[in-house]
């Protein structure tokens, strides 16, 4: 069985940015899930994400939706948490969403300890998830990359393995 890692930015890497109501938001999705039915069809039944707001989440939810129909009922979503309470300081609506996401995955995993920096603890889950990867999902905004990223630092790790990386650029325009 293949296993796929999923990284990508936060909201207000994208010209959206917490307007999931916006059609450049809603294209992106569309693309996401046509991505990780793509994915399934090449044999991947497991997906890490990170339980990030932003593209873990709307991963997550994807593969949720996807999991309740029949065809996809062997997806297994699995979910790398840096720390325990990394989301105390996030919006309710936000921690809401990831309470539920976290009830339906098959596994949550948390990485690190609260003696790790903060940036040891991100590092430690992306490292995590693309050990366990066969492929990388990565979805970004190519015109925001910053170096020093989560998703960018996941993006090496997996090329550093040699693993395939599919790229979904958020790059689209209204018309």
């Amino acid at each position: 069985m293949k296993v796929c890692a999923i990284t990508g930015h936060r909201p207000s890497r994208f010209p959206f940015k917490n307007d999931e109501d916006d059609i450049i938001c809603k294209m992106l999705k569309i693309k996401i899930e046509n991505n990780l039915i793509s994915l399934y069809h090449k044999g991947v039944r497991t997906f890490w994400t990170g339980g990030a707001q932003g593209v873990d989440m709307w991963s997550a939810e994807i593969l949720i939706s996807l999991k309740k129909d029949k065809a996809y009922s062997d997806i297994k979503i699995m979910i790398a948490i840096p720390l325990e309470g990394y989301n105390k300081t996030w919006k309710k609506q936000y921690s809401e969403r990831l309470k539920n996401i976290l009830n339906y995955a098959d596994d949550v995993v948390v990485v690190s300890s609260k003696n790790d920096s903060k940036e040891e603890l991100y590092k430690k889950r992306n490292q995590y998830m693309v050990d366990k990867a066969d492929y990388l999902l990565a979805v970004l905004n190519r015109n925001r990359i910053i170096t020093r990223s989560g998703t960018q630092m996941t993006i090496t790790l997996a090329l550093n393995k040699g693993i395939p990386i599919i790229i979904v650029d958020s790059n689209l325009r209204k018309t």
